[in-house]
């Protein structure tokens, strides 16, 4: 089991680790990816989850050598499409309800590489979004993960010492930049699969 009884706070990403978005992004993007002429696997997607906009339809072009003819057109009709489907947003409840236990006890952010716009709106489908003091998206910050800024912003924000952080992350990148940061973390994998 996890030891996180000295830490101070506690930051979770969103997407694949407080809730089960994937499986909407991939049909988002999907719809996104539609003017390139080329069709994105699911596959392909549920490898990159977790990616920002921007990172992932870099790695579309450069993987399937295609040119997004319009991003700003793109990304709309991805998110279009994903508000279509949030009525199909789950929780994914063990991380969740490490959230809800540690409410009042810690200092709990989520840190998320995702927009404010859809980061937000999805915590709020799912009743999470009043556990937490703070909300930090790439929208704050200049780089995505795996650059460790997403998780300093949210201990900036929380006033508290990266050391002090614990963070629960469900990619590679996610769990690089925690290290990066200076903050212990964990694979949920490790505690939804155990």
């Amino acid at each position: 089991m996890i030891d996180f009884s000295d830490m101070a706070a506690l930051i979770f990403d969103c997407d694949g680790t407080l809730l089960d978005t994937p499986p909407i992004y991939a049909r988002a993007w999907f719809k996104g990816f539609q003017d390139t002429g080329r069709q994105m696997p699911r596959e392909w997607f549920m490898d990159r989850a977790g990616m920002s906009d921007h990172v992932l339809m870099d790695a579309f072009e450069s993987d399937f050598k295609v040119k997004i003819p319009d991003r700003v057109k793109a990304i709309e009709a991805m998110r279009q499409e994903f508000f279509n489907n949030i009525s199909d947003l789950k929780e994914i409840e063990t991380i969740a309800q490490i959230a809800r236990a540690n409410k009042g006890k810690r200092q709990l952010a989520v840190a998320s590489g995702g927009a404010r716009l859809i980061v937000e709106t999805c915590l709020k489908a799912t009743d999470l979004f009043d556990l937490f003091d703070e909300i930090v998206t790439i929208d704050d910050v200049a780089r995505p993960k795996p650059a460790p800024d997403l998780f300093l912003k949210a201990a900036q924000r929380l006033n508290t010492a990266p050391d002090l952080c614990f963070v629960f992350e469900d990619t590679q990148s996610g769990l690089e930049a925690a290290h990066a940061a200076g903050m212990r973390c964990i694979d949920v994998a490790r505690i939804i699969y155990p």
